[in-house]
């Protein structure tokens, strides 16, 4: 039944809250604003640029880092941050919300006046807030959708979700569809176009889900006068889409702040178009005038009369209901914008901020939807009446913090469900556009049933005439024993290795002159094998001419990327056969196939062989003749 169903994922959705708020508490308690900082949880110092009238009772202030800009950190649009002083007395800080972020800038909207005193002296700094807003907007949304399920019998939607009840299809109208699309990314369009209520297209690496989703949205906006709601857990995949969609044309508005800075992305921001409508040269006018009985006001903060207390309080009231007018008259500009766009695009949560939490659709897409959280898709779902979900379930999965969540479901995504309850309702695309058909080879015979082609523009592409797309390179019998750093393991005798190896191939490019130097990732599962990987790539001097184009990271952080060469460091040498991380197959597929031309993984046989997973990717590579062991590379 719906109610259980919802019961077991807000249960679930609690046990998680309370982990990712445990684990926030031990990271940020009693630590100063130098550790926070490089936690990237604090700015500090920081300096107030600006402050203007918000919406209603709201004043807009803007901040400035003014040290450590390079500093990596994690304010986002809508987070909760509180402004503090390094006086570090209790009543110094003020809570309020991120309404933009952008390079060093920030601004955020607090519920006040005016800025109090204790802003004017002493350092400030900015912290980042526990995310209750997401979850509370998760909690809500699975509480709306138990109701609806109970009281609402037309909520076909939600049986067909939850409880396997089969969704039905439009007949067979052929819709014309560009022949840039090969026949796969084709019967996707057809099937979401058709679909009345569900339709899953599942893209493994490669295969141009991307341009597919754009041409099914644009049948659908085609061939419906409602708006359609494009989301995804993450605003890197928000702006994608969105950049491609305004490409196409579209009337595209972005709610929220995106990540990255373009021409074309920032026209389609919701702050962009309402800075364009005719009535802002009223909103201006107001915010002027409320601004300067602000000021009247300020002129009795130090007399305190009962006069001077009155008028300062009348003056106050005045900007207030100017306020009201501002709030009213960005209200009529946003529904007019609305009204005449065909697509909005959010985040999942971005899906219900208060300028579109109203808004109901026809049809939402939830992109990348293999790394949503499920009681996060139910957001933008319960806004319409039919949902496409796209993504990869074979790839990442969404980052949980809870163990026991995890274990007991929370991991299990709404398009692992959607594919196993509703086979009929999903199309794979099958010709991939970035790797040689070898580098494929093993993700495709593992995880999508040997259906996947490599197109014959990628099929056979290697970095120059005679090199080995994919070479498996074995450790064992070397004495490259791992060791645990931390919580992390390490093995620096196979990164001093894999990092030899590198620049044999380097050596071997740069002797071809007519070459340019190719794009390369060094991954490995383990955070402090990376940092030892990172350390010897940049004192190599061989190497030292190719450093903007070698990443080295983790594997997660390169999850939709794609790279010429890719090189992965196992790590895991021991005589006990125990891989730990490696068991996570999906994270290897990820790694496996985000190479273009050349694939290098460096491992111990002896303890991967343990693993069916391993063993049978060894067997792969030496049918390719692409096994090798260390030791005929020991003389380079």
């Amino acid at each position: 039944m719906p109610k259980e169903y919802f019961k077991k994922l807000q249960d679930l959705l609690n046990t998680e809250r309370e982990e990712d708020l445990q684990s926030y508490l031990k990271l940020t308690e009693n630590t100063s604003a130098a550790d926070r900082r490089a936690l990237g949880l604090t700015w500090y110092p920081i300096a107030v640029r600006n402050t203007e009238i918000g919406r209603g009772d709201y004043l807009t202030v803007e901040l400035e880092r003014t040290t450590h800009q390079d500093f990596s950190h994690q304010f986002r649009f809508g987070s909760a941050v509180v402004l503090f002083s390094n006086h570090d007395a209790k009543e110094d800080r003020i809570e309020g919300i991120i309404t933009h972020q952008s390079g060093s800038r920030m601004k955020i909207s607090l519920r006040v006046d005016e800025l109090p005193d204790w802003t004017r002296n002493g350092k400030l700094g900015v912290d980042l807030l526990f995310d209750n807003n997401s979850y509370d907007e998760m909690q809500n949304a699975l509480k709306q959708a138990t109701n609806l399920a109970e009281n609402d019998t037309e909520n076909k939607l939600i049986r067909i979700l939850t409880q396997g009840e089969k969704p039905s299809f439009r007949g067979e109208e052929k819709f014309i569809i560009p022949n840039t699309l090969n026949d796969s990314q084709q019967l996707a369009v057809n099937k979401i176009v058709s679909a009345d209520h569900l339709a899953v297209v599942h893209g493994p690496p490669g295969t141009g889900k991307t341009t597919t989703l754009v041409h099914a949205i644009k049948s659908l906006v085609k061939h419906s006068d409602q708006k359609i709601l494009v989301v995804a857990p993450s605003n890197t995949a928000v702006d994608l889409l969105t950049e491609k969609l305004a490409a196409e044309g579209l009337k595209v508005i972005r709610v929220g702040n995106p990540a990255r800075v373009s021409e074309r992305l920032l026209a389609a921001t919701l702050d962009h178009q309402m800075a364009d409508h005719p009535e802002m040269k009223t909103i201006k006018a107001l915010k002027k005038q409320a601004s300067e009985y602000k000021n009247m006001a300020h002129k009795y903060k130090r007399s305190f009369g009962k006069a001077e207390r009155e008028q300062r309080k009348a003056l106050f009231d005045e900007a207030h209901k100017i306020g009201k007018e501002v709030e009213k008259t960005e209200q009529y500009i946003m529904d007019n914008l609305f009204t005449k766009a065909q697509i909005i695009t959010a985040t999942l949560v971005g899906a219900n901020h208060y300028t579109v939490r109203n808004l109901k659709y026809n049809t939402i897409v939830i992109d990348e939807a293999g790394q949503a959280l499920e009681p996060a898709c139910w957001i933008p779902i319960l806004k319409a009446q039919k949902v496409i979900l796209a993504g990869d379930h074979f790839q990442l999965s969404p980052t949980i913090k809870s163990n026991e969540a995890a274990k007991n479901g929370l991991s299990n995504t709404l398009l692992e469900k959607a594919v196993n309850l509703h086979p009929e309702s999903v199309v794979l695309l099958k010709e991939q556009y970035r790797m040689n058909q070898n580098i494929m080879g093993y993700s495709s015979q593992v995880f999508y049933n040997n259906e996947l082609k490599a197109h014959h523009s990628v099929a056979n592409h290697v970095l120059f005439a005679g090199d080995q797309p994919i070479q498996f390179i074995d450790t064992a019998g070397c004495s490259y024993d791992e060791k645990l750093d931390g919580t992390s393991t390490t093995n620096p005798d196979e990164a001093a290795f894999l990092v030899k190896h590198l620049t044999y191939l380097v050596s071997n490019l740069t002797a071809q002159s007519s070459l340019n130097f190719p794009s390369v990732a060094i991954v490995s599962p383990y955070k402090q094998q990376v940092q030892i990987l990172k350390a010897l790539v940049q004192e190599n001097e061989i190497l030292s001419p190719y450093l903007d184009k070698i990443a080295v990271n983790t594997i997660d952080s390169f999850q939709g990327q794609e790279r010429d060469v890719v090189y992965i460091s196992l790590t895991r040498s021991n005589a006990e056969g125990s891989i730990g991380f490696l068991s996570d197959t999906r994270r290897m597929n990820v790694a496996m196939t985000r190479a273009r031309k050349k694939l290098v993984i460096v491992g111990d046989s002896s303890t991967l062989s343990k693993s069916k997973f391993y063993a049978a990717f060894i067997q792969y590579a030496e049918q390719l003749d692409a096994y090798h062991s260390a030791w005929e590379f020991m003389d380079l």
